[in-house]
């Protein structure tokens, strides 16, 4: 019987053409309890990229799906209608398929192999459209359907030389200026955005519009193909790009908006006006009380990405951040009149940082995301600045766009309980009233099998005498006469939000299913608070947003009878690593154990390793060596972990990829080496191929099984 019911799935796997060795599709996972576990985590489909037809009628979507066994994903095209009806699968193979976009109302264009392919929306006539002898990494045909914008990597060697062509297995890089290495990866590529002709027989392989400038657009490692935009008769494209080269582009965070006119090939810089000359900088200090951040007049010298045409063809949008090398500024977003040239930022109103936006088809509002109070919601502006909430709840939007031309927005959602689905939003005239229709429930068949812990507000007394936010979440079938084993979240950034979010590794719900009660604060130093809240953790990272973690943990010690104050833990990565360094000699015997993944460990050392040095500059406000250096900046350096190492007396856990290029991995390899040298219970969990984050699914177990062992091991005696 078994038998024939093998030879029966073969066949039918066979018959629709699925590769039975390879395949990754969705995981019908049963589970042998009600508790969340790595495993559960990594069965679920992960919603990607979602776009609506251009009459709002269709919606396709990608969706990846992990094999922990194969230790490899499957990205899968979907398609539906616009209320979630009758949905298709795509992908009818092994191969990877991704970045699906509409032609027109019929048509569909996606990844596939590094080449661009369509296919009618019911699956027929697929055809490969592209045949580059580059990969393409991203693509955005024309509003008439006539171009195509492909990007692609390009030979660079602006700072790594190009080998002899006699030493072909030579692994060694002459290295001749900053900006060698970025993120995960050695600069040896750059992407530009090449300008390629639709025809009967498919695409042609294009022409670089930055042909020559040694400029990367998109810009590493964050940007995509929202980058760039066409202007709706199809005449322009407007791009975002840093163009700036070595020690300048390791050191500043200038880019612009740039506007391409392909009739003559004239680009026009429209963040600057012409013959701009940027004041001497000097890449040792913060660039805070530079004159490049204090010139007459509007300069848009910080981040300025992600440009949008408005439908009527009259504006750009796009987000906008004031000041040079600050990462964290303010995010606002800014229109710009092609006519008159003239720039206003229309969110003033609204003291927080707008994270994704689109316009309305009316040219004359612009709907976009922002997070507020730990929760990323929708809003809307118009174009005198006059700012409205849509939505309200816990939770938060990941993603918006126009559901076509119905006036409706097509938008993904999760929460601390919930990871992403697609929505249907409709804005009405009454504030945080829009009516919201989730229209995808991928992972139900696995969460009904699960218990979520409660997820409850808080607000605490900060030293002060402030009010600072925080989420506490309870361990699934909670008992309040019982005491449980509690957590302290440190967050990253340093300036993100600890907002309603998802994560598949750092996640709430899982470690509340370990019996752990966590205590997330928002302290000084994220957004969602106002500018100046956000703004206080720079130059005092180990000042009040300290104070504020101690003040969440004692507060939760005190006043929550079910925390067993004599079993407390402490968790982060990145800044929240570095602030667990911090912690661990500071104190006062309150935590029993320490988990830190990839945080600093000694500034000295990372204001130079680092391969962003903006961000040191900006966050230390000097070089080390600087004798000129200012107060913030002594008190930055004294207080760096590594001089605390004396006071550690409590069990650590550090983690780093060795791949991790932002914050080195010899940053956990010293606090692990020094805690060891001391005699304090101590591993490390290295990982030779992920970078700042953990990608590979066996690695994400692995990290998972470490995590929980080592909680265990200190908190659960």
């Amino acid at each position: 019987m078994n038998k024939i019911i093998s030879l029966t799935a073969a066949l039918l796997m066979a018959c629709s053409g699925l590769n039975a060795q390879t395949m990754i599709g969705k995981n019908n996972i049963q589970l042998s309890s009600d508790l969340m576990t790595p495993e559960a985590l990594w069965a679920m489909g992960r919603i990607g990229t979602a776009q609506a037809s251009p009459d709002g009628k269709k919606i396709v979507y990608q969706v990846g799906y992990y094999s922990v066994k194969e230790n490899k994903s499957h990205q899968i095209l979907f398609v539906m209608d616009a209320d979630g009806q009758h949905k298709k699968q795509l992908t009818e193979d092994a191969t990877s398929e991704s970045d699906a976009a509409w032609i027109n109302n019929r048509t569909i264009a996606f990844i596939r192999n590094g080449q661009i392919w369509s296919t009618d929306a019911d699956g027929s006539n697929r055809r490969q459209l592209t045949n580059s002898k580059t990969d393409i990494e991203g693509f955005i045909f024309s509003p008439d359907g006539k171009q195509v914008i492909l990007i692609k990597s390009i030979p660079y060697h602006g700072s790594i030389q190009k080998n002899p062509s006699d030493l072909p297995k030579a692994s060694g890089r002459v290295i001749t200026d900053l900006n060698y290495r970025h993120w995960d990866h050695y600069v040896e590529t750059t992407d530009h955005p090449f300008l390629a002709n639709v025809n009967a027989s498919g695409i042609d392989e294009g022409t670089d519009i930055l042909n020559g400038e040694p400029y990367e657009c998109p810009m590493a490692p964050w940007g995509g193909i929202e980058e760039l935009a066409w202007s709706p008769d199809s005449k322009d494209i407007a791009y975002t790009c840093r163009k700036k080269t070595g020690v300048e582009y390791a050191t500043s965070t200038d880019a612009d908006i740039y506007l391409y006119h392909i009739a003559t090939g004239q680009t026009k810089n429209l963040c600057k006006p012409a013959g701009y000359k940027e004041p001497a900088i000097d890449p040792t200090k913060s660039m805070r009380d530079q004159a490049v951040n204090h010139q007459p007049g509007d300069m848009s010298v910080g981040y300025d990405e992600n440009p949008q045409f408005s439908p009527d063809g009259k504006y750009i949008a796009w987000q906008s951040m004031k000041r040079d090398g600050y990462e964290s500024d303010r995010n606002r977003l800014c229109v710009y009149n092609l006519a008159t040239g003239a720039k206003k930022y229309v969110t003033e109103s609204f003291d927080t940082n707008v994270d994704a936006f689109t316009w309305g088809h009316d040219s004359k509002t612009l709907y976009f995301m922002a997070c507020w109070h730990a929760c990323v919601n929708l809003y809307q502006t118009n174009l005198q600045g006059k700012v409205s909430q849509l939505t309200d709840g816990w939770n938060d939007y990941g993603s918006l766009q126009m559901l076509g031309n119905t006036g409706k927005l097509l938008t993904t959602r999760h929460s601390i309980s919930h990871p992403d689905d697609i929505f249907i939003v409709t804005p009405t005239k009454k504030a945080k009233k829009a009516k919201v229709c989730q229209i995808t429930d991928e992972n139900k068949a696995i969460l009904d099998q699960l218990t979520m812990g409660k997820v409850q507000e808080r607000w605490v007394k900060t030293t002060d005498g402030k009010e600072e936010q925080e989420w506490i979440i309870l361990p699934p079938h909670f008992d309040p006469a019982k005491k449980y084993p509690t957590l302290l979240y440190c967050e990253g950034g340093p300036q993100s939000p600890v907002s309603q979010f998802w994560s598949y590794r750092w996640n709430f719900q899982i470690m509340a299913a370990h019996g752990y009660v966590i205590v997330a604060p928002n302290r000084r130093g994220l957004p969602g608070y106002g500018s100046a809240w956000n703004e206080e953790v720079s130059g005092d990272w180990t000042g009040q947003c300290m104070k504020d973690y101690l003040s969440a943990i004692d507060d939760a010690s005190a006043n929550l009878p079910y925390v067993d104050k004599d079993r407390l833990g402490c968790v982060g990565a990145s800044f929240g690593g570095f602030s667990v360094y911090y912690l661990a000699g500071h104190h006062n015997k309150r935590f029993k154990c320490f988990i830190a993944h990839d945080g600093a460990f000694n500034l000295e050392s990372m204001y130079t390793d680092t391969e962003e040095d903006w961000f040191s500059n900006w966050e230390y406000d000097d070089a080390y060596w600087n004798k000129d250096r200012t107060a913030n900046a002594t008190k930055t350096y004294e207080n760096s972990p590594h001089l605390a190492v004396a006071n550690w007396d409590t069990p650590i856990l550090c983690i780093h990829g060795e791949k991790d290029y932002r914050i080195p991995y010899t940053q956990g390899m010293g606090a692990f080496n020094a805690a060891r040298m001391r005699g304090i219970p101590a591993e490390l969990l290295l990982f030779p191929d992920e970078n700042h984050w953990v990608l590979k699914p066996q690695n994400g177990i692995l990290w998972q099984r470490t995590f929980f062992n080592w909680l265990d091991r200190w908190l659960k005696k």
